[in-house]
This record gives C-alpha cells, sequence and structure tokens, in this order.
C-alpha cells in the first residue's frame, strides 16, 4: 500500500467498502449526482435482525490496497457498483462486459455487485434481473436508494456466512495463514508443522474473525476475538499482526465509548443498536431469527470487561504504532494509525498527547510520494492540527502545502492552488486582511512570519496574473507592518508598491475573490501620520453675523427653554460634535492638520482634499513634499460649499505611490481635536454673504471733490471741523460678493437735539440692484453747530452718540430713520460712522472728543 487514505478513523473498522465507478462514458455531473443518491445509504438496518451493516463508499480505490484485505477487512472491497448509459441495445453487449471486466479487478474480495443502467428501454430493459437495474433517464430513478439496500443486505448475508463458517472451530482443520502482501516471500520453505507456526496462523485467523465480527455489529464477540489474537501473537512475537489486533482492539472500544463517531460526522452515524440505551430490546443470547442469522450474543457485563478504557485505547494504540514501525512496508499502516489517535483523541480533550501522535506521523517514510499526494498529507496534517487546537501549527503545514503546490519539480505550478492554501493561514498567525483590526494600537502574533506571509501572497497573486490583489495585498502589508520594517525594507516595500502602481493604481474598492472572500480597502492612514486636525474660522472681513433685526429692531423670537434631565447627555455630545462658528457657501474654508512623515526619505503626497457630506463641497486638491521623518507639519487643506446646510468633514484623501486612499477621522488613532465625535466634525454652511467694500474721500473746500484715483481713495479719514463749518464726505460702496445689492438703508446715531449729518439717497438708489463688481457713491454732509453755553452736557451728549449706515439685502422701501438716544441710556465715549452689510462690518469714523469748539476724529 503506497497511498494513504488520511480521512480514515476508529469507526471505519466497522465498516464495508463498496466501490462505486462509471462504466464507459458517463457525464460527471451526472455521475457525482447518483453517487450521492448511492453514498446516502450509509447504515442500513438487517430485516429480521437488531443489527446494522455501516457502509463506505468509494468512487476511487487502488487494486493494491485491496491486496491488504486479509489483514484488515474494511480495506477489502466487498461491493461495486457500476453506473452506464446504454442507447440501443446494440449497445448492451459491449456494455455488460465492460461490467464484467470491472468487476474482474475486484474478483478476489468481492461479495456482490450492481450495475445502474441509464438510457435504456426496450426489451432487454424488461427482463428482470438481480445485478442489473435500468432506469430510461438520470432524472427518473426513484428507487435507486432501495436498491442499493437490497444490494446491502445481500453483502451482509455473505459477510455473516463468511463469519460464522471462520469462527467455526474445526478440529483437525489446517488453518489458513493469512498473510500481507511483502510477507508472502518470507514464508516460503517454512515448516507448516511446527508449533509454532500453527500458533501465528490461529491468532491471525482469530484477528480476522474479530474484523468479521466488528462489521457485522457483533461487537462484544470482536472484542472477545481481538483478546485472543494479541495473546496467541504475543507468544510468537508476530509483531505486525499484533499491531493489528491491538488496532481492532482499540477500534471496537472506541466504538463502544463514542457512538457518535470520531471523525465529526455525528449526522450520518447513529449510535449502535447494542449499545446499553437498547440492551432491553435484544434478543436473548444465542437466540437465532427468522433467517437464520444470529443476534449479537453479547451482554453488558461482559461488554464491560473486554472493552478497554479511554485510557487504555490510547496505550493500545501507542503500543500498536510502535509494532508497525518495525516493517518499513507497513508505513501506510502506521500513518493511519496516528490519524485515527488523533482523532480519538481530540475528543477526549487530550491535545498535547495528540501532538505526539502527529509530530510522529511527520516523520513517518512513505517513500516516493508524488507532489499532489505532498499537498494532501501537508493539508490533513494541517487540519489535523486544527482540530486539537494547534492553530499556528495548523498555519505552518497549510503554508508547507502551499508551497508544495509551486515547487520546481511541477511542470504547471498551482499558484491559485497556493494562494487559496496561504489564505487559510491567517488565523493561525493572527493575522487579519481587514486594517480596522490593526487600528487599535495592539499587534497579535509574529511580525517577522506575518510580514514573510503577507510577502508570498503578493508574489502568488502576482505569479496569478491579477496585479490588482498584489497592489492591496503590498498596500495592507505596508499600512499594517510600518513599525516594523527596517529603513531598507520600507524602500524595497515602496519601489515594489510603485512598481505594481504604475501597470495598476490601487482604489479604495472591495476586491471580490472567487471563493467569495472580501477583500476590504486599505487607506494609507500612516503615510503621513496625522497628529491632529482643526478647522479653521474664516478671516474676520469674511466672517458670517447674525442679523438681528431691521434698524435695531430684533427680527428673532425666542424660544422657551425647557429643561429635561434625560437628554442633558445628547446635548452635551452635540455640543462637542458641533463647531461654534460657520463657514459661508462660496467662501474658501480651511482645515489645518499637523502631519508627520514616518519614512526615511522624502514623501511625497498628491491629490490630498477634504472628504465632506452634508452639502455639496468643492475640495481643492494640494500636494506636499514633507522631509524624512519631519516632525509635526502644518498642511491646510481647502475648499468651497456650494450650497448650504450642515457640513460634515469626515476625513481626507490621499494619493501616495499610485494608491489612492480615503482616510476617516474615526480611523485615525491619536488624533488630538475637541471637534471631533463621533467620526466627523460637523458645523453649518450659511447661505452666500454679502461683501462690500467702503472708501472714503473728502474735501476742504465747499465744492463737490474732483474725482480721484481708487489709490487715492481711503477706507479712513480724520477731519477737524470747527463750529459753524460745514464739510462732505463721498463714501464709495462696491459690490465684491457673488450676490446682488438689492436694498441700502442709511441709518445714525445723533446727538439728541442736534443734526450733525445729511444726505440725499435718491441717486445711489437708483443705481440697485447693485452687481458684482459695481459701485455706488452717496454723499454725507457734516455741518457743525454746537452750543457752548453749557460744556458739561454737551462733551456727556457727543461721548454717547454715533452715526451709522448699513445695506442689507432685502426687498424693503429705502427709507431714513432716524434712531434717538434713549434718555436712560448711560454716557458712551463713542460716536461714529458704521457702514455694514448683513455679515460684514467693513467702515468706522469716530468723532472722539471736543476741544476748543473743535471736532477731531
Amino acid at each position: 500500500m503506497s497511498v494513504p487514505d488520511y480521512m480514515q478513523c476508529a469507526e471505519d473498522h466497522q465498516t464495508v467498502l463498496v466501490v462505486v465507478q462509471p462504466v464507459g462514458i458517463v457525464p460527471e455531473d451526472q455521475f457525482f449526482k447518483i453517487y450521492k443518491r448511492i453514498a446516502s445509504v450509509s447504515q442500513v438496518s438487517i430485516r429480521d435482525s437488531q443489527r446494522l451493516l455501516y457502509i463506505r463508499y468509494r468512487h476511487h480505490y487502488l487494486p493494491e490496497n485491496n491486496e491488504w484485505g486479509d489483514f484488515q477487512t474494511h480495506r477489502k472491497v466487498v461491493g461495486l457498483i457500476a453506473i452506464t448509459t446504454c442507447g440501443s441495445a446494440k449497445e448492451w453487449p459491449q456494455t455488460a462486459e465492460r461490467f464484467h471486466g470491472q468487476k474482474e479487478v475486484y474478483s478476489a474480495t468481492l461479495y456482490d455487485s450492481r450495475l445502474l443502467v441509464f438510457g435504456l428501454q426496450g426489451e432487454i430493459a424488461e427482463q428482470q434481473r438481480t445485478d442489473v437495474a435500468f432506469y430510461p433517464s438520470f432524472e427518473d430513478c426513484s428507487d435507486v436508494e432501495k436498491r442499493v439496500e437490497d444490494f446491502v443486505e445481500s453483502i451482509f448475508i455473505v459477510l455473516e456466512s463468511k463469519r460464522l463458517d471462520r469462527a467455526t472451530d474445526k478440529s483437525g482443520d489446517k488453518i489458513p495463514l493469512l498473510c500481507v502482501p511483502f510477507e508472502k516471500k518470507d514464508f516460503v520453505g517454512l515448516d507448516t508443522d511446527s508449533r509454532h507456526y500453527k500458533k501465528r496462523c490461529q491468532g491471525r485467523m482469530r484477528k480476522h474473525v474479530g474484523d468479521l465480527c466488528l462489521q457485522a455489529s457483533m461487537l462484544q464477540d470482536a472484542l472477545v476475538h481481538y483478546h485472543m489474537a494479541v495473546e496467541l501473537l504475543r507468544g510468537v512475537n508476530d509483531f505486525l499482526w499484533l499491531g493489528a489486533a491491538l488496532e481492532g482492539l482499540c477500534s471496537a472500544s472506541v466504538i463502544f465509548h463514542y457512538p457518535g463517531g470520531t471523525a465529526g460526522k455525528t449526522a450520518g452515524r447513529k449510535p449502535s443498536i447494542s449499545q446499553p440505551a437498547d440492551a432491553g430490546k435484544r434478543h436473548r443470547p444465542g437466540a437465532l431469527t427468522a433467517n437464520g442469522i444470529s443476534a449479537d450474543t453479547s451482554t453488558e457485563i461482559g461488554r464491560a470487561k473486554n472493552c478497554l478504557s479511554p485510557e487504555d485505547i490510547i496505550e493500545k494504540y501507542k503500543e500498536a504504532i510502535s509494532y508497525y514501525g518495525k516493517y518499513k512496508n507497513a508505513g501506510v499502516i502506521e500513518l493511519e494509525a496516528c490519524v485515527k489517535a488523533v482523532r480519538v483523541l481530540a475528543i477526549q480533550k487530550r491535545a498535547r498527547e495528540a501532538s505526539e501522535f502527529l509530530q510522529n506521523a511527520v516523520y513517518i517514510n512513505l517513500g516516493q510520494l508524488s507532489e499532489e499526494e505532498k499537498i494532501q498529507r501537508y493539508s490533513i496534517l494541517s487540519e489535523l492540527y486544527e482540530l486539537i487546537g494547534f492553530h499556528r501549527k495548523s498555519a505552518f503545514f497549510k503554508r508547507v502545502a502551499a508551497m508544495q503546490c509551486v515547487a520546481p519539480t511541477i511542470p504547471e505550478p498551482g499558484w491559485r492552488a497556493c494562494y487559496k492554501l496561504l489564505l487559510e493561514t491567517l488565523p493561525g498567525y493572527s493575522l487579519s486582511l481587514d486594517p480596522k483590526d490593526f487600528s487599535k494600537g495592539t499587534h497579535r502574533g509574529w511580525a517577522a512570519v506575518q510580514m514573510r506571509l503577507l510577502h508570498e501572497l503578493v508574489y502568488a497573486s502576482r505569479r496569478m496574473g491579477n496585479p490588482g490583489l498584489s497592489v492591496r495585498h503590498l498596500s495592507f502589508l505596508l499600512q499594517t507592518m510600518l513599525d516594523f520594517l527596517s529603513d531598507q525594507e520600507k524602500k524595497e516595500v515602496t519601489q515594489s508598491l510603485e512598481n505594481y502602481t504604475s501597470k495598476c493604481p490601487g482604489g479604495m474598492e472591495v476586491i471580490t475573490l472567487p471563493d467569495g472572500l472580501k477583500l476590504p480597502p486599505v487607506p494609507f492612514t500612516k503615510l503621513p501620520i496625522v497628529r491632529s486636525v482643526k478647522l479653521l474660522n474664516l478671516p474676520v472681513s469674511l466672517r458670517p453675523h447674525k442679523v438681528k433685526g431691521l434698524l435695531g429692531q430684533n427680527m428673532a423670537t425666542a424660544s422657551p427653554f425647557i429643561y429635561s434631565p434625560i437628554i442633558m447627555h445628547n446635548r452635551g455630545e452635540e455640543r462637542c460634535k458641533k463647531i461654534d462658528f460657520q463657514w459661508v457657501q462660496g467662501d474658501v474654508c480651511e482645515v489645518q492638520l499637523m502631519v508627520y512623515n514616518p519614512m526615511p526619505y522624502e514623501l511625497r503626497v498628491e491629490n490630498m482634499g477634504l472628504l465632506t457630506s452634508g452639502v455639496e463641497f468643492e475640495s481643492l486638491p494640494a500636494a506636499l513634499s514633507l522631509p524624512a521623518e519631519s516632525g509635526l507639519y502644518p498642511v491646510t487643506l481647502v475648499g468651497v460649499p456650494r450650497t448650504a446646510g450642515n457640513i460634515t468633514v469626515n476625513g481626507y484623501h490621499t494619493s501616495v505611490f499610485g494608491v489612492t486612499s480615503d482616510c476617516l477621522l474615526e480611523g485615525l488613532p491619536g488624533v488630538k481635536t475637541r471637534w471631533l465625535f463621533g467620526g466627523g466634525c460637523s458645523l453649518p454652511s450659511s447661505p452666500p454673504a454679502q461683501h462690500i467694500t467702503a472708501t472714503v474721500r473728502y474735501s476742504l473746500s465747499a465744492h463737490t471733490p474732483q474725482p480721484m484715483s481708487k489709490e487715492e481713495l481711503s477706507s479712513t479719514v480724520s477731519v477737524q471741523l470747527f463750529n459753524g463749518e460745514t464739510q462732505q464726505l463721498t463714501i464709495t460702496l462696491e459690490n465684491i460678493g457673488s450676490e446682488d445689492i438689492e436694498t441700502l438703508e442709511l441709518t445714525s446715531k445723533i446727538v439728541s437735539t442736534k443734526e450733525f449729518l445729511s444726505w440725499e439717497l435718491d441717486e445711489p438708489l437708483s443705481h440697485l440692484p447693485l452687481k458684482h463688481g459695481q459701485a455706488v457713491t452717496l454723499t454725507v454732509n457734516i455741518k457743525v453747530k454746537l452750543d457752548f453755553s453749557g460744556q458739561e452736557n454737551l462733551l456727556q451728549d457727543l461721548n454717547d452718540d454715533g452715526i451709522s449706515v448699513t445695506g442689507l439685502p432685502i426687498s424693503s422701501p429705502l427709507r431714513q430713520v432716524l434712531k434717538p438716544r434713549p434718555e436712560t441710556k448711560p454716557v458712551s465715549s463713542e460716536s461714529g460712522i458704521k457702514i455694514r452689510t448683513d455679515c460684514l462690518q467693513g467702515f468706522c469714523v469716530k468723532l472722539q472728543r471736543v476741544q476748543r469748539g473743535k471736532i477731531d476724529e
């Protein structure tokens, strides 16, 4: 035997082997459809008996393995089910001949066989035959399972007859010597009349009968025969068969202790009818049923006496494996015994002892194995280590299997299989392909091994012809393992990444693999590292101001304040999340980041901009060039809101090494900002504001001043007037905003009983609405007329009053309003002229003091 069955388990010793094979040309999908239906009949309750027969199906079985059927009967092919197609009666003779040829392959061990013919109709199909079943098509075959059950019962009858025949002690008959294939030449010329030889024959036959009893569900009889075989074989030092007898004893004990099975197939295997729970249903010992087949004659007392304890099972397995190890040609038997023992230990939760069996299995020499067999061997070892909880060891052998898929000796390396196996090793090395699992700041696992594995994933994906996958894995390596890379490794990884992205740029899309696994995007939050985020207020001249009312009257209506302790916490959170200032639609807004370059060379960041939501926002991209391992470096990102509403700054986007990244604020560890809450910064975006500039010119002459150049105009003037003197101020208002100025109102705060200012608005109003870039001029006459008879009261009045000009974008009539000073208002020290839009204060002329009949400003 050269090919081990790695799926072997202890309860397989209780099964009979049936091979299901196609004969002739059979569509593969149709064959496996019928095979699945046949394999569903895994155990059959024998009529007129309380015993079950368990069946193990294989669609491929090597004939040389069948030669070991005398050594362990569960390896013997006792049933054959052939599936074929036949379109006409002319094809039937050739089909029947092929079926008989297939039976010849297993003729030495075959108990019975069946042929399922699909597609043949007519006289031949109407003939009633025991070994052949005809069906019109693969869809019209409803009684396949019933025919398989009848077939299994016929196998059981033959099995039972052989068991009874060989279990009967016929005195004087010469017992044949059962042999394994490699032993036959060793017994040529031996004295067959010696006592030693006869004991060997008896011991081997007892072991063989124990196998037949176990297959026939005679568990107690099997235990008795195995015990007798062990004693006989131990006495003649027949170690190979002694190991087989010990293994049979272990298998029978495992079946008793673990009726659900040790291979995880609990759904397909029911507890034996001979278990203690069904003891009351058994026939009396030695009774015969109507068909002459005796039931299990065991008793619970007898079984408990002969059955091994769970601890003894493992000890006997160790002893059996040590005997197998003495024979070079029994490597497959030894390896399968190790696998069976591991499955038992996994149920017993004895992982450390199970690992010792697996370690022994690793070093078993099976001769020259093909590359496919090596891959299978390492994969099964990986699964068994996973079964006992040795996840890292499991990942190691699966990685070895992956490397075996692309061994130099393979003509066509299987890079896809290699990549798939490498992905399966990730959990064993505490590695996830989701970058969010690495954002918590704690690293699990060995970084050096993880980096090696990621490099192998990159290489395998490139050899698969998927550069996008290579970029994703290389980006993940650079993002998550940056702290563990040396300066030289950082340069090598980034160079490789640039080479890959030159052919296939990296993005933020989710990559879905053929097996359904989804690879999330990898944002470069460490290239550069952001330490703080700060939203900047607009410049003073552009900040919006809330309009309290027209002409001093408050337009806002007071809302009632309702206290509720239930929502107090949420209000606090909202205050943390909101910003205490506003941005303005159409104006350039700024966000300041403090960034750090962790790379040992200059880092170029292309197309860096803001990520926002809530309103339409135009992000103005920026390009950075950060020095090597720089300290905190300020970077300002700008953008323009295009609509009004609540705007949320969610993060920023970058393009580094050809990889486009969307970096969210919630994914930035250690970012310091008082605005961060819930993953974003929120603030209102006001509607577009009206912006004007105001310039003032004046002339000392009494005539209207001549036009002056723009450079000569000023927004600040100082005027000295004597009592009774008159002066003109020419104020030019220019609309520099995007909105039209539709309404202009002028108000003044003056000394209550004296008029200083006068103006005419008819001419300026005729130019409204004022569009972008247009200007309008208004003239203000200043006439000083003071009464110095009561200087103290005069000074108090001058210090309290003032004058203002206000422009508002509303569609109300243009009017002049005089606002008197309240008599109870305390004295102020300022008077002046103020020019306002609804959101911007721009120009101010103030009258400050009076001295010797002269007003100084």
